[in-house]
């Protein structure tokens, strides 16, 4: 069975397009008050057993949050796993409701620039480097400059996806190769069982012997809460949408992307939550393009 982890997409900025992210997050968004509330929520999952801890460069503070965190709790290279991302800048500034939040670049100087930030904040507890939600369209796969670059970087590389063709996507990843050897290692995708599609491809990933992490598990917070349409998953459809990622045989992670302790205390109790039957699952599925759509209008609060 995976384990759960925490993903920092929601601690890191004071915005994020989760369903009901700004009345969880409240008025505490300055730098000060983020990084309590990032350091509160770390606490709580370290106490809980939780060691994998999943950033990136567009977190807005994210890296510098859990890097902070790290170093004040003396907190070893092998007792965590901690994986972050590039190819996506924060722009917004801080700024509530900026227009654009952030900026997709996935070209070599945007690695040239990003992986030594990474680097320099999160040193020698990074384990794994991430392209950030690669797609057929941004062209990364077809880069042979930046796919010898991320085979240079001395450690593991992975890509997450993102869109109705992450299955396309994953399957030409796992065929990359720079003088012959596989440039990925790993790959962060999104299953839940609103939009399950890319279930037969991470399979293929994990028999390649990759790592398989779960994001988005609750579909940017429609699973959050009780709610229409998810009533089959009962009084808790955090922990029960959660327990149907954990039981995937292909999934080594999944993350939670809780925003306060409550939540993520939570989503913990679907460690031991059943996992809802296939056919709830399958009843519940939607057609990926009408997923990501709808997924793409979500608002940033």
């Amino acid at each position: 069975m995976a384990v759960l982890g925490l993903g920092l997409a929601a601690l890191g900025r004071p915005e994020y397009l989760t369903a009901g992210h700004g009345a969880w997050l409240g008025t505490a968004r300055s730098v000060e008050g983020l990084r309590r509330r990032c350091e509160e929520v770390l606490d709580a999952a370290w106490a809980a057993g939780v060691r994998w801890f999943d950033a990136a460069r567009s977190y807005g503070l994210a890296e510098q949050f859990l890097s902070g965190w790290l170093a004040d709790r003396t907190i070893g290279t092998r007792e965590v796993t901690v994986s972050s991302k590039w190819g996506y800048a924060y722009t917004a500034g801080w700024q509530e409701h900026a227009q654009v939040q952030e900026v997709k670049d996935h070209s070599a100087t945007a690695l040239a620039r990003q992986w030594p930030q990474s680097r320099a904040l999160l040193g020698p507890w990074l384990d794994l480097y991430q392209v950030h939600s690669a797609t057929e369209e941004s062209g990364i796969l077809d880069d042979e400059k930046v796919l010898r670059a991320l085979a240079g970087l001395g450690v593991p590389v992975g890509l997450s996806l993102s869109g109705p063709g992450q299955s396309f996507t994953l399957r030409r990843a796992l065929a990359a190769r720079v003088d012959g050897q596989p440039v990925f290692s790993a790959v962060q995708a999104t299953w839940n069982v609103l939009e399950p599609s890319a279930g037969p491809a991470l399979a293929e990933a994990k028999a390649a012997g990759w790592t398989v992490i779960v994001k988005e598990a609750l579909a940017n917070g429609r699973l959050a809460e009780p709610g229409p349409g998810i009533g089959a998953l009962g009084e808790r459809p955090d922990a029960t949408a959660l327990a149907a990622a954990l039981a995937q045989p292909w999934a080594d992670v999944v993350l939670s992307g809780a925003v306060t302790v409550g939540q993520l205390r939570s989503n913990l109790t679907a460690t031991s939550a059943p996992a809802p039957p296939p056919d709830l699952c399958a009843a519940l599925a939607e057609d990926p393009r009408a997923y990501w759509s709808r997924r793409s209008a979500l608002p940033w609060t």
